[in-house]
């Protein structure tokens, strides 16, 4: 795949100032020290272009909290074999791959009230 493509497709979502400071205090020394933080280390959940233009044009407005829930509950959902999930705030539902850690579309409430969500084995509440 063209990787300008690929950067181009994908936004990275605000990283919690937690996980940045963890991962700043660490020093490598050496590959297998690198690869155990990446491991360990959460996956970034990221919003898709399609997404991004979604909750532009609708005015979703997400805060940094919320995403931060969103992120953990997703990773969480994985843990517990959950492909692709339907993520329900008070104002918004989102379609998240936790396969991929990436949000496919976002629908405010309103407009989810009328849709079926198809190919999602999991669903995520929070309020």
């Amino acid at each position: 795949m063209d990787p300008r493509i690929q950067s181009h497709s994908l936004q990275s979502l605000p990283t919690p100032a937690r996980h940045v400071a963890q991962r700043s205090t660490q020093q490598p020394g050496s590959f297998q020290q690198l690869l155990r933080t990446e491991l360990q280390a959460p996956a970034e959940l990221k919003i898709s272009k399609h997404a991004q233009q979604r909750m532009d044009t609708r005015g979703i407005d997400i805060s940094t909290e919320q995403w931060m829930a969103i992120h953990d509950k997703v990773k969480e959902a994985k843990a517990k074999g959950v492909n692709d999930s339907l993520v329900l705030t008070s104002d918004a539902a989102l379609v998240v791959s936790a396969k991929n850690n990436t949000v496919i579309t976002v629908l405010d409430r309103e407009e989810a009230k009328s849709q079926i969500f198809t190919n999602i084995n999991g669903t995520i509440v929070i309020d």
